[in-house]
């Protein structure tokens, strides 16, 4: 536990909580609320008593409806399981799977989580690095391996960098994948939020020994309600629902109802707005930073003036504006991260005052 700080993102979270008008760009969560007709749904089922305990492995329209969507998207996998959310089939895959001294390998920067579940299982955190264009890299992957290595993770859109890797980058993943019989785990949370290239593949379309996971939280907004699921072999599924049941028992029951028809509900005119949002963004920094244009998720991952993340970090906190350092998300402190999932008018007024700090 010594190894295991409390979150960077949570601490400029909670300074802007205590700051009047703050220009908020510290936590990634969606600026809309959950949709009408979803907010209904759950109403409904509370209404009818849906307020108890599901079986550990979900309620069983959920999950018939998660296997039937995956299908359609045309994943690899055998079995499904409802989970806290995303940082809940984090949990429950690194407890299956991260022995003391396993290694687990991630793209740098990555999302916070990773490296603290690995440290919290007694494994070992190795790093490939992307930098500068957050691009995979083969030569960097490949000598990355070892005896020890226990599997891959591969976050597309990335947070914090909002790039989403190419098909030739996951052809690349999954043939070393395959050359050292690894699992690699895929973390699609943001697989709606994709900008430019919609035909984009993922993992779990490629390659069978992928884990997938991914939730309600950024495309319908229900981060409070923590809905999430892994899908993966049917034998790494049976393992995990007796790990959930000492965990969690089972996700909230009225959510899972309403993830069923969360699956079915249109977020496009959503994404359409992310899109715009990221373009704000983007051409309001790109003439005074180096910075590369995210493709996906909502954040972008500028380099800090003279590439001190902490110290611009603290300039910008003095000037009202709230980012989180770089160093919360990589092995380096040069960047810092900025969620534009905030009104336009916030992204103008941030742009502004950003572009005056340098």
């Amino acid at each position: 536990m010594s190894d295991v700080e409390l979150s960077g993102v949570r601490k400029i979270l909670d300074l802007a909580s205590k700051v009047k008008d703050p220009i908020d760009f510290s936590i990634g969560r969606p600026d809309f609320d959950v949709p009408q007709p979803l907010k209904d749904d759950a109403k409904y089922w509370i209404e009818e008593g849906y307020n108890k305990y599901t079986v550990s492995r979900g309620d069983t329209l959920l999950i018939e409806k998660i296997q039937e969507y995956l299908k359609k998207k045309n994943m690899i996998f055998e079995d499904v399981i409802a989970t806290v959310g995303v940082a809940g089939g984090l949990t429950l895959v690194f407890t299956a799977l991260v022995n003391p001294g396993d290694e687990v390998i991630f793209p740098d920067p990555y999302y916070l989580n990773y490296y603290y579940m690995t440290k919290l299982m007694g494994g070992v955190p190795i790093f490939i690095n992307t930098y500068p264009d957050f691009r995979l890299k083969v030569e960097e992957i490949e000598k990355l391996i070892t005896k020890k290595t226990k599997f891959i993770i591969i976050n597309s859109p990335n947070n914090p960098t909002g790039q989403v890797y190419t098909r030739g980058e996951l052809e690349t993943v999954v043939e070393i994948a395959r050359k050292h019989d690894l699992l690699i785990i895929s973390d699609d949370v943001y697989e709606r939020f994709i900008y430019d290239d919609m035909a984009t593949p993922f993992i779990g379309q490629m390659y069978e020994k992928t884990i997938i996971l991914n939730g309600f939280s950024k495309s319908w907004a229900m981060t409070g309600w923590r809905l999430g699921y892994v899908a993966g072999p049917k034998e790494f599924i049976a393992k995990v629902i007796p790990i959930q049941q000492y965990f969690y028992s089972c996700p909230p029951s009225f959510a899972q109802r309403v993830g069923v028809k969360a699956l079915d509900y249109d977020i496009s005119n959503y994404i359409a707005d992310y899109k715009r949002k990221r373009d704000l963004i983007y051409n309001g920094l790109k003439y005074k930073y180096n910075v590369a244009k995210p493709q996906g998720a909502f954040y972008i991952f500028p380099e800090a003036p003279e590439k001190d993340g902490e110290k611009f970090v603290e300039k910008a906190l003095i000037n009202n504006v709230f980012i989180i350092p770089g160093r919360v998300f990589s092995q380096r402190a040069t960047h810092f991260r900025i969620s534009f999932a905030v009104p336009d008018e916030i992204i103008a007024r941030g742009v502004e005052i950003l572009n005056r700090l340098v």
